[in-house]
């Protein structure tokens, strides 16, 4: 029996709003008055991408106050930590967090607070990137990106960008100069793509976006030439196989493309997206692909290794944890 959790990797495409606890959700209602949208037992229930951000919103609309937000950040590294993570890329949306629209720097200020409390602990460290909604006009996308360059935070590692691909179109064009000016402001740049459009949403983000990183890009997988690409151009993908099946984005584990791309050459990741709303670990994604597909030990070591190198984590800390990584055993 393997034991992915001790295996040193990174997680490159899990949310924030994806890792709340129960517990803090209904804490956070109990003490500002807010009735719960479902019994405790299906608080985190939806059922299509579309219920699913839906649910996200209503859920960030609990959290009101600085020490809430750094609670939930040290929470996170916790959880990173349980898995046998190393360093972590967490995705936040400001969109979707109706009391912090207009302080995205107090929120960024109380996310840092927790996941530098969470380091001193000896958790993992953790890089923030902060995420665009693809419904946002191109005024507040470079609103945000000129925010962002204007306050520096050292925690901010990257802009994003995610949300329903399918119901909001192509977004891309949209989206080119801010992703431009990020890239100009020392900013990496990774975007959400493939999942709920097809490949044309991957190329857009390479061709009109710069991405350095593909959250989701799946459906990379229907068109060849694309596949070529990615591979050819080393541009990873932060795949999240569990979520992909239970939003419906294929219909099973067995029918999922991670394989394919895989063996294409394209450099996959395991990634969870939003563990506790999809009660995953991320552990539990490696042994389920693992199983199968057939995966040894070697390939395993491959995957995390794709991890680490797609992280944003500064040159000293990948080569710590790569070091680790070669001499892993299964």
């Amino acid at each position: 029996m393997t034991d992915y959790i001790a295996l040193p990797k990174a997680e490159v495409h899990i949310h924030v709003e994806g890792c709340f606890e129960a517990d803090d959700v209904i804490r956070n209602c109990q003490e500002a008055g807010i009735p719960l949208r479902a019994p405790r037992d299906r608080l985190f229930e939806a059922h299509d991408l579309k219920s699913f951000l839906e649910m996200l919103d209503w859920l960030c609309g609990t959290f009101r106050t600085r020490e809430q937000l750094a609670i939930t950040a040290y929470k996170f590294a916790r959880r990173m930590a349980k898995s046998g993570v190393r360093y972590a890329d967490v995705i936040v949306n400001p969109t979707h967090w109706p009391h912090w629209h207009s302080n995205i720097p107090g929120m960024i200020n109380a996310f840092d607070a927790g996941f530098a409390a969470a380091e001193q602990d000896g958790y993992p460290p953790v890089g923030l990137c902060v995420s665009l909604l693809r419904t946002q006009s191109a005024e507040d996308a470079i609103e945000l990106v000129e925010l962002l360059s204007r306050i520096r935070h050292p925690r901010v590692v990257a802009l994003s960008i995610d949300g329903n691909e399918a119901a909001a179109g192509r977004t891309g064009p949209r989206f080119a100069e801010a992703f431009r000016r990020a890239a100009a402001a020392g900013l990496r740049r990774t975007v959400h793509a493939g999942e709920s459009s097809g490949p044309e949403g991957v190329r857009d983000a390479i061709e009109l976006l710069g991405a350095d990183r593909i959250d989701h890009g799946v459906r990379a997988i229907e068109e060849p030439a694309l596949v070529d690409l990615l591979a050819q151009r080393r541009i990873p993908l932060g795949v999240c196989p569990i979520s992909n099946v239970a939003l419906g984005v294929y219909p099973s584990l067995a029918e999922h493309p991670i394989d394919a791309l895989r063996k294409a050459g394209v450099p996959v990741s395991i990634n969870t997206d939003d563990p506790a709303l999809l009660d995953t670990t991320l552990e539990a994604s490696y042994a389920a692909c693992a199983d199968t597909f057939g995966w040894n030990s070697e390939t395993i070591r491959q995957l995390a290794a794709t991890s680490v190198h797609a992280s944003y984590a500064n040159p000293a800390l990948k080569a710590q944890i790569l070091a680790d990584l070669a001499v892993w055993r299964a």
